[in-house]
């Protein structure tokens, strides 16, 4: 009876360490959200997440990030100017 009752302790230690690990990478304490959402829109448009040995894939995901902003942005100037009239 008592194997089983530790037994059973150790399993809900290794579930609780493995939810610490999980929430690790979420909440920091001392940073906003703002911050973090710059960062990651700072990354994006950065193509950290591209190749780094290839130059031509990098520069081309960042041109081809910055165009598709470029054009939703003129595409909300546009509506914004025919329809909240």
């Amino acid at each position: 009876m008592a194997g089983r009752r530790e037994e059973l302790e150790a399993e809900r230690r290794a579930a609780a360490m493995r939810a610490l690990d999980q929430a690790e990478g979420g909440e920091v304490v001392g940073s906003s959200a703002f911050a973090r959402a710059a960062d990651r829109l700072v990354s994006h448009f950065g193509a950290a997440d591209r190749n780094k040995d290839d130059p031509a894939e990098l520069w081309g995901a960042r041109v081809g990030r910055g165009l598709g902003l470029a054009a939703f942005v003129a595409l909300a100037i546009y509506l914004i100017v025919t329809y909240a009239r």
